[in-house]
Order: structure tokens, then C-alpha cells, then sequence
């Protein structure tokens, strides 16, 4: 497994070659054999492939769009947009997409208690590290992965054409590399390391 930990690159050029579904389907298993708070296991993973993904690809563009002319969900982050358009040009190179819910998140413009909004960061920590897990897997099979947060601009749209309970948290690109990325600058341990004797 730290072999893995280490080779681990964020891949966003993917060959056109599918995947299995013996391995897609393993990926998703290694997902939820993640830890979860009190065992909730809050984690529900959406396949898309095929003419499904060139659906969603179009649903996230019209997102996109909609942020570009008002009505913003993120109206301070305009300036990502373009990494968000770039983001749906590496998805539609990927053979599969991943969509990842917490089956127990609150909608994310809803006001909570402090323990409701404790009880949504231990969901979210369950579901990243379910995500980890099958970026880890992925690796090790030898197929690549990217971890993907730019849903976010088109939260609405994409929750609709998912159509799912439960909070949309992230979507993972996965397909074989097409590229072989150097590890990116990671910060030093005696800066994020704090001992306590």
C-alpha cells in the first residue's frame, strides 16, 4: 500500500481504453471498506459511462454557464471558472465518473445546529476517506484518477440530473494514464508536523 501512497498522481489525461467492470467494480468495494463515523457508512456511488457521461458532461457545462451569467452559487470564486470548463474537457476524456453522495448530508445552504454540523464534517471525513480508498486502488491496478471538487459549479444542475438523495460531495474521474506526471511540491514535515513529548 505505500508504494501506492506514493505513485498516486492526479491524472487529467486518460487514454480511450475502457475499464473493466471486475475492476470498477473492486474500486467501489475498497470505497467502502473505508472507516466511517459510528459506522454509518453514509457513502452511495454513482457509475456514469457511455452516453450517461456525455449527458452529464452537457449538464455540467450548462452550470458553468449559468455561474458565468449570475446567479452564482460561488459568486467569489468567478475566477476558477475556467479551471472548472478545463476540469469537464479531462472528464470527457475518462471512460468512467464516479459520483460520490452522503446519503446523510443536509442540503448545503441549510442552517445547523453545532452537533448537526458536527455530525455533517464526521460524514464528509467517512466519505473522503472512501474516496482515498478507491484512488488508492486505482493506482495499484494501474488505472488513473482525479479527484474532482468542481461540481461545485454546477452543484444544482448536476444534483438534479443525478436525481439522488443525500448531499453531492465529489466526483472521480477514472481511466488508464496518458500521461505520467511528477509528484507535485508537497510541503516539508517539520512544517505540518507539531511533536509532543
Amino acid at each position: 500500500m505505500i508504494p501506492a501512497i506514493f505513485d498516486r498522481r492526479s491524472i487529467r489525461k486518460f487514454l480511450n481504453k475502457p475499464i473493466s467492470q471486475n475492476d470498477i467494480s473492486e474500486i467501489i468495494q475498497c470505497g467502502m471498506k473505508a472507516p466511517s463515523s459510528k459506522n454509518r457508512q453514509p457513502w452511495k456511488y454513482i457509475v456514469v459511462q457511455g452516453s450517461a457521461r456525455e449527458e452529464m458532461l452537457k449538464v455540467f457545462r450548462q452550470g458553468i454557464e449559468r455561474e458565468e451569467n449570475g446567479n452564482a452559487l460561488l459568486p467569489l470564486s468567478k475566477q476558477h471558472l475556467a479551471s472548472a470548463r478545463h476540469t469537464v474537457d479531462i472528464m470527457a476524456e475518462a471512460p468512467v465518473i464516479i459520483f460520490v453522495v452522503n446519503l446523510l448530508g443536509k442540503e448545503i445552504s441549510a442552517e445547523l445546529t453545532p452537533e448537526e454540523h458536527i455530525f455533517e464534517i464526521c460524514n464528509i471525513q467517512s466519505i473522503s476517506a472512501s474516496i482515498q480508498n478507491m484512488l488508492l486502488a486505482a493506482t495499484e491496478k494501474g488505472i488513473g484518477s482525479l479527484w474532482i471538487c468542481d461540481i461545485y459549479f454546477a452543484y444544482q444542475e448536476l444534483c438534479e440530473w443525478l436525481g439522488s438523495d443525500g448531499q453531492l460531495i465529489a466526483a472521480v474521474a477514472f481511466g488508464y494514464p496518458g500521461e505520467s506526471p511528477e509528484e507535485r511540491p508537497r510541503r516539508k514535515t517539520e512544517d505540518v508536523v507539531e511533536w509532543r513529548n
